[in-house]
C-alpha cells in the first residue's frame, strides 16, 4: 500500500511535540466497529484500541491524530476541534461525528422542506466544537427563484457564508472547493439526500463516495453513505463525509456557541432594561419590542429559548452523572482500602 504524506492531511509540528517518542503517527480515515482505519507515512493500517484504552472510554472519531503502536492506538493526540452531538435515541453518551475540523459544510437542499430551525441548531452545535460553519444549499437548478429560501437560511445565519450550488450545472460547486486549501480538513453535515457525497465525489473527481441512482424527483440521488470516512482531495485538502442525520441533538454546548448562533436576540437583550430580563413579560425589554415589531421573528426567539432549556437539561444530566461517577470512585476506592486492610491483617 503507498503510504501518506501527512502534511496533506493536516500534520504539524504542534502534533508532532504531543506525539511519544517511539509512535507513529497517523490520521483516522474511518470508523469500523471495534476498529479503524489509519493513514500512515507506510499506507493505511487497520487498527484497534488495547484493552486497557476500551475500559478507560478513549473516544477515537474519523479526523483524529494518533499514535501507533504495530496495529494498536496507543494514544490519541489532543484535538482542536470536536463536532460532538448526543447519541441518538434514548442513550445520554456523546457520539463525536468529526475530529480536527476546520470548517464543518451544514447542507441541506433547496426545497419546500428547508428547515431554519434545523440550520440554528447545527450552527450552535459547530459554534461550540471550535470549527468553522458555512451553510451549503444544494439543488439551485430545481427552483426558478431560490433566493427567498436563501434569504430565510441568511436571516438565522447571522455573519456565516451561505452558499448556493447545484451538483447537475455546477453551480458553485468549485467556488466552494476552493474554500477548502492544502492542509485544511472540511466536514460535511446533513440529512440524507441533499447530495453531501455527490459534492465529495465531485471534488474528488470520483466516486469516493456511494450514492443511488437518481429519481425523476431527485437529481443527486440517495445518500448511502453509512460511517463517516476522510477524503483526501485532489489539489489539496480533507474532507469527511458522514452518514444522513436524523437528529442532532445538543451535547455540552456552552452559552457562547448559543450567543454565537443567535447574536442579533443576544444584542436586543443587551438593550433590555433589566439585566437579568428573561424576555417574557417585564417592562422595557427590548426582545419582546422586536418582536412586537417584526424585527424579530417570533419563530427564532421561541427556538432560542427551545434551545436554552434543553442546555439546562442537558447541564443537569452531566451534574447526575458526575456525582454518581465520583460516587463509584468513593465506593471502589472503599473497597480497595477494605480489601487491604484485611490482607495486613492476615
Amino acid at each position: 500500500m503507498p503510504g501518506f504524506d501527512l502534511g496533506e492531511l493536516g500534520w504539524c509540528a504542534e502534533l508532532a511535540d504531543n506525539l511519544e517518542q517511539g509512535l507513529e503517527p497517523g490520521r483516522v480515515v474511518a470508523v469500523h466497529r471495534g476498529a479503524f482505519d489509519v493513514a500512515t507515512p507506510h499506507g493505511s493500517v487497520r487498527a484497534r484500541l488495547p484493552g486497557r484504552l476500551v475500559r478507560d472510554g478513549v473516544d477515537v472519531a474519523v479526523g483524529d491524530w494518533v499514535g501507533l503502536a504495530g496495529a494498536l492506538v496507543r494514544a490519541v493526540l489532543p484535538r482542536k476541534s470536536a463536532i460532538v452531538r448526543k447519541s441518538a435515541g434514548l442513550t445520554s453518551e456523546a457520539q463525536t461525528l468529526a475530529a480536527n475540523v476546520d470548517v464543518a459544510f451544514v447542507v441541506t437542499s433547496l426545497g419546500p422542506d428547508l428547515e431554519p430551525r434545523r440550520v440554528e441548531r447545527y450552527l450552535v452545535t459547530i459554534w461550540e466544537s471550535g470549527a468553522v460553519p458555512e451553510i451549503v444549499l444544494t439543488k439551485a437548478d430545481r427552483m426558478e427563484d431560490p433566493w427567498p429560501l436563501v434569504a430565510e437560511v441568511e436571516a438565522v445565519a447571522m455573519g456565516v457564508p451561505v452558499h448556493v450550488v447545484s451538483a447537475v450545472t455546477g453551480q458553485g460547486c468549485e467556488a466552494l472547493r476552493a474554500r477548502l486549501g492544502p492542509g485544511a480538513t472540511a466536514v460535511v453535515l446533513g440529512s440524507s439526500g441533499v447530495g453531501k457525497s455527490t459534492l465529495v465525489n465531485r471534488w474528488a473527481g470520483r466516486e469516493a463516495m456511494a450514492t443511488k441512482e437518481t429519481r425523476a424527483d431527485d437529481d443527486e440521488g440517495r445518500h448511502t453513505t453509512t460511517h463517516r470516512e476522510l477524503v483526501v482531495l485532489p489539489g489539496g485538502g480533507v474532507v469527511i463525509d458522514t452518514p444522513g442525520l436524523r437528529e442532532l441533538q445538543l451535547w455540552d454546548v456552552g452559552s457562547a456557541a448559543l450567543d454565537e448562533a443567535f447574536a442579533d436576540v443576544e444584542e436586543l437583550a443587551a438593550r433590555c432594561r433589566f439585566n437579568d430580563c428573561t424576555h417574557t413579560r417585564e417592562p422595557r425589554c427590548a426582545v419582546l419590542a422586536a418582536v412586537e415589531s417584526g424585527e424579530l421573528p417570533r419563530e427564532r426567539l421561541d427556538s432560542w429559548r427551545k434551545l436554552q432549556r434543553e442546555l439546562r437539561a442537558i447541564a443537569m444530566r452531566h451534574d447526575v452523572r458526575l456525582r454518581k461517577e465520583e460516587g463509584r470512585k468513593w465506593y471502589l476506592a472503599a473497597r480497595e482500602g477494605r480489601a487491604r486492610a484485611k490482607a495486613k491483617q492476615r
